[in-house]
């Protein structure tokens, strides 16, 4: 293993290369969506498809990647110069709009990893504007692409850059720019990394032996870290609001053990998978889960493979949170990967420790589109709320929270590209419950379409509020209008111009009773 100081450069350089890539797929993407709002993520992996480090960006890309990539690296035989993409949710994806692409490093002839990156494209081929639409199946929500070599051995794959170029609404016959600025990022990381090896010719050998001392480092603190959890066993139940499609109240259920060997997470008496898009592939239930345990432990540790062997779960199949193929999933990634974090967080919190309040639970996804000077656009938005307190201090306003890490798209660049114009946009007052320290207040947003279009709302906590952890209590819900007319959690409609759409976001809960009892020592 290697010494601290050698392992922290090695650890921070490998980083810095992820994060690179972020920024070249940030500057050359065309779509808001990548540019304004950095729906994506970049991480390296090793040979055997283990997450060795990652870039700060979205917990549901980078935690469902490192549960799944194994299984795709083991089924093509690589080649320098190869590419392969994906975004099948029940083959290493989360949901149709997020695109993976994968490409194998080589130093000297010598496979010793991947890069990756995956990023939300706002149009996947779906019908319904901004692809993210109120669906009861798959094939309903875009373009489905299995594990694909895009580029083999440097070159194109031309069936396969057709088939990209036909998501387009106006198909070119050339991949698309965003897919472009995808593929210009792993290419970017390949460099920084054959250009790093080059540097002596122990680096390759040293680059191998950093790997594995990376992931052993992260083992070993996070075994370390967890100690500080209560052993145990406790059991969280909490609902869904609703499917879309008039299933209401689907429950989601946890059992943890914490021993020796580690956490372990059990979702049995979940509820079965539903009609409607909020089901999850096992994939991004698993990023869920690591995302909560890896939030409550210190921020030195590495999020990388030997961490997540510490966590293990059941989840069982043909449920909300393990669909079968073929479910529609595209709200699955989105909302209830919020729901289980809730869940695991409450369950960890009756272990004991500093467990935050519910944060707003949400990422309140608007979808919506239509023609426009003669063209036609797409655009997906996601909205902050309240964050939860916690017992060091009251919950953050206004903020993208837990499963989600990405920026609001400015207003200036929506009214820029798209037919809209915005009414209002700040705080939702008095959102966040109260308590010994007060959650976080959600947001108002209002807009107004300057064109007729198509809109869809996929939201959550409309029926059932945040809640307060300790005697705090819980947040406002959420509320979702259509020219002042309240709407449910789910719902597409078409809207003429003039119209204005009005979004709510929930608080986040309190944390204590208020009068001292239940504050940290």
């Amino acid at each position: 293993m290697l010494n601290s100081v050698d392992l922290a450069v090695f650890a921070g350089r490998l980083s810095a290369i992820c994060e690179e890539m972020g920024f070249i797929l940030q500057r050359s993407a065309l779509s808001p969506n990548i540019k304004d709002r950095l729906d994506f993520s970049c991480a390296y992996f090793d040979r055997l498809g283990k997450m060795c480090a990652q870039a700060a960006h979205i917990p549901v890309h980078l935690g469902s990647m490192a549960y799944a990539m194994q299984g795709i690296v083991e089924n093509f035989e690589w080649n320098e110069g190869d590419m392969v993409v994906l975004n099948d949710p029940f083959m290493g994806g989360t949901h149709l709009p997020d695109v993976t692409l994968l490409a194998p490093f080589f130093h000297a002839g010598k496979h010793l990893g991947f890069v990756a990156n995956r990023a939300h494209h706002a149009n996947i081929g779906s019908e319904s504007a901004g692809s993210m639409p109120l669906s009861s199946s798959l094939e309903e929500e875009g373009v489905l692409i299995s594990p694909v070599k895009l580029r083999e051995r440097g070159e194109w794959v031309d069936e396969v850059v057709a088939r990209l170029s036909c998501i387009e609404r106006e198909p070119t016959g050339k991949l698309p720019g965003d897919f472009l600025a995808q593929v210009s990022a792993n290419q970017t990381g390949l460099v920084r990394l054959q250009a790093w090896l080059e540097e002596s010719r122990e680096r390759a050998a040293f680059f191998e032996h950093g790997l594995q001392s990376l992931n052993q480092y992260g083992a070993e603190l996070a075994a370390q870290a967890l100690q500080r959890i209560p052993f145990g066993t406790a059991r969280y139940d909490d609902v869904m609001d609703d499917d879309g499609f008039g299933a209401v109240d689907l429950s989601i259920s946890v059992e943890i053990v914490h021993d020796e060997s580690g956490l372990s997470f059990d979702f049995f008496g979940t509820a079965e998978q539903a009609e409607g898009n909020i089901n999850c592939p096992a994939s991004v239930t698993a990023a869920a889960v690591y995302y909560a345990v890896l939030s409550l432990l210190p921020d030195y540790i590495p999020h990388c493979a030997g961490v997540f062997e510490q966590i293990q779960f059941s989840i069982p199949k043909n449920s909300l949170l393990n669909a079968a193929p073929g479910k529609a999933v595209a709200a699955g990634n989105v909302e209830t990967s919020m729901r289980i974090v809730d869940v695991v967080l409450g369950a960890l919190s009756q272990l004991g420790g500093e467990v935050p309040a519910d944060s707003q639970g949400t990422m309140n996804n608007v979808a919506m589109g239509g023609e426009w000077q003669g063209r036609r656009w797409d655009y997906y938005e996601t909205m902050g709320g309240g964050m939860g307190a916690g017992a060091r201090g009251d919950g953050l306003d206004a903020v993208q929270c837990h499963m989600t890490n990405t920026l609001n798209t400015p207003v200036e660049s929506l009214e820029m590209h798209y037919p809209l114009r915005f009414i209002q946009y700040g705080l939702r007052p008095d959102s966040g419950g109260e308590g010994r320290f007060n959650g976080g207040a959600g947001l108002i947003r209002e807009l107004e379409f300057l064109a007729p279009a198509e809109v869809t709302v996929l939201s959550e906590r409309r029926r059932h509020a945040p809640r307060g952890r300790h005697g705090g209590s819980e947040a406002k819900k959420g509320q979702n209008y259509l020219n002042g007319k309240a709407l449910p959690a789910k719902f597409c409609a078409s809207a003429n111009k003039g119209d204005r759409l009005r979004i709510e976001s929930p608080g986040g809960g309190g944390w204590g009773n208020g009068s001292g009892a239940g504050e940290a020592s």
